[in-house]
């Protein structure tokens, strides 16, 4: 029974940690899927495309790959000769070789974006390729522009974290892996079909994609090597690509024997107090005598001792359940990374792509300071709440105005408002709404309250969120109200737990309610949930105006 309670424990943790790999791969492969498209556009790359001279262009692309940390950005005719490269000054530089072979160059002449992982075929190195063709102005094809991604500081991440983990593409073939002997290798036999199509496209050449040494087993474990591992898979990635994580089950082993241990201690425990007790009736019957008052004595003896392994017994019992407590807030704390993970993956994607746009088009792009700052704040605000979690530091509370709060927290989800095409409601008082706390927990509070009502607008015939916001003489508040599905038979309590959703799956982790209401209480504020009297459901949440150092209500 233990054994399996350990072992579930563990595997919710490699579920954390799985989740947290796959998310981390998903936004490596997504980090620059807009740069081709950029690049494709750029006056230099079509004019070079169209026969212009290949010096300037070659600077160009040197410039942007040494800024956004790639291998290598080149510029193919339509035949897959490269005329333009990154790396144009490099003894194994790209600039007169034909990739022609490569899918990834078929794809991008036939009008889709190419993508394709393989070792280069002039360096040897391995990467993820992206590409996109480059047309004229009368959207004719005069080459393809296209990047290649070095993927071996994430592998290098695995490895230093002491885990085992590799992603294996399609096929099988095992792209990366925290132990570098296992990459390569194929995790089942490749089909004659299949080593024609790699061989065609030279994607591993001179690798024999020798099968790993491993088998799947029954209830989420496989024998890796020789050991038994407890073993889960991901195949929500890409490309139909999927991540293998396996974790060892000796800590699980561990634990259940030293809960076995305490149990046999209790029942010890229990056989000394019957004991005891026996003592005590017998020294009763035999008091009178001084032979009898020696062996209660004696008695007593025992039972001081007995009395002193058992309070050690006990404290070992409590040293068993803080473990059990330490490892459950790991599991949560794995799937908070995860979540957090995510999130950063869109505001960084959108920061480089804004950075890619002000280099290309060589002027200022309006806006654009504001942008980057607002994303990088919102970055800086997420982690915090990280950090928030790991320690107890106490935030440094500042006067703000309730309203530019709302403001910003509104400009968050424009993208999201007009993707459903809901209708925002504003009532906000006329007169400044001031509070003392932290400005950008309070935004996050609202921007989860908004998000929330505007997932449950979407199916709506005429989707409509109510913002108001408002103050009394005691407290401040604002009123998020939707026309959506409502909260039906689920309490606010409830929908507060972490990792609780009403989201379809894939949609969230729960997370949302469950951090805000920790910063509403922070702020010694209280939030509240209810039905609406028609449709939808009404979020409240309230402050009540602390006294400044004036003496006034803040």
């Amino acid at each position: 029974m233990s054994y399996r309670y350990f072992r579930a424990e563990e595997l919710s943790r490699a579920e954390g940690r799985l989740s947290l790999y796959g998310s981390s791969v998903t936004a490596e492969l997504e980090r620059f899927s807009h740069l081709t498209h950029v690049l494709a556009r750029d006056t230099f790359v079509v004019e070079t495309a169209a026969g212009a001279p290949t010096g300037a262009l070659n600077r160009r692309l040197e410039g942007f790959a040494d800024q956004a940390g790639l291998d290598a950005i080149y510029l193919m005719e339509q035949d897959g000769l490269t005329v333009a490269a990154s790396n144009f000054r490099d003894s194994a530089s790209f600039v007169g070789q034909n990739y022609g072979f490569r899918p990834y160059f078929r794809q991008a002449l036939e009008g889709q974006q190419g993508r394709f992982y393989a070792i280069g075929a002039t360096t040897g190195l391995p990467g993820y390729f992206i590409a996109d063709a480059v047309r004229d102005a009368a959207g004719y094809v005069d080459g393809v522009v296209a990047i290649k991604i070095d993927f071996s500081q994430l592998e290098e991440g695995w490895r230093k974290a002491g885990e085992q983990v590799l992603l294996a593409n399609e096929d099988g073939v095992i792209l990366l892996a925290s132990n570098p002997d296992w990459r390569y290798r194929v995790l089942h036999a490749l089909s004659a079909d299949q080593r024609t199509r790699i061989e065609a496209a030279q994607q591993f050449p001179g690798q024999p994609l020798a099968v790993l040494d491993w088998s799947d087993l029954p209830d989420q474990r496989a024998r890796l090597t020789g050991s038994d591992r407890l073993h889960l898979t991901t195949a929500d990635l890409p490309h139909g690509w999927e991540l293998h994580y396996f974790a060892s089950d000796e800590r699980v082993v561990d634990r259940s024997w030293l809960v076995s241990a305490s149990v046999v201690v209790l029942a010890g425990l229990g056989f000394i107090l019957f004991q005891v007790q026996r003592a005590r009736r017998m020294g009763e019957a035999l008091q009178r005598s001084e032979e009898e008052e020696a062996q209660l004595r004696q008695a007593n003896e025992r039972l001081a001792v007995e009395i002193t392994e058992r309070r050690s017994a006990e404290r070992r019992l409590q040293r068993t359940r803080n473990e059990l407590e330490r490892a459950s807030r790991l599991a949560a704390l794995g799937q908070l990374a995860a979540s957090v993970t995510h999130e950063l993956g869109q505001p960084i994607a959108a920061m480089r792509n804004h950075l890619a746009a002000a280099e290309i088009t060589a002027r200022e792009a309006p806006g654009l300071t504001c942008k980057i700052g607002a994303l990088v704040e919102r970055m800086e605000g997420i982690t915090r709440q990280l950090k928030f979690f790991a320690r107890s530091d106490v935030e440094e509370f500042t006067a703000f105005d309730l309203r530019t709060a709302m403001e910003a927290a509104l400009a968050l989800v424009a993208p999201n408002v007009r993707e459903i095409g809901a209708t925002i409601q504003l009532d906000l008082c006329k007169a400044p709404v001031m509070l003392r706390g932290s400005k950008l927990r309070i935004e996050q509070v609202m921007t989860n309250l908004l998000r929330n009502a505007l997932d449950a607008v979407e199916e709506a015939e005429t989707p409509t969120v109510s913002v108001r916001l408002g103050a009394t003489e005691s407290e401040s508040w604002f009123e998020i109200r939707d026309n959506g599905h409502g909260l039906g038979a689920a309490t606010l309590a409830e929908l507060q737990e972490p990792f609780v959703t009403t989201r379809e799956s894939g949609r969230g982790m729960g997370l949302g309610l469950a951090i805000s209401a920790s910063i509403v209480k922070d702020h010694g504020g209280v939030m509240s949930a209810r039905n609406a009297r028609t449709v939808g459901t009404v979020f409240r949440v309230s402050f009540p105006k602390a006294e400044t150092e004036e003496g006034e209500l803040a």
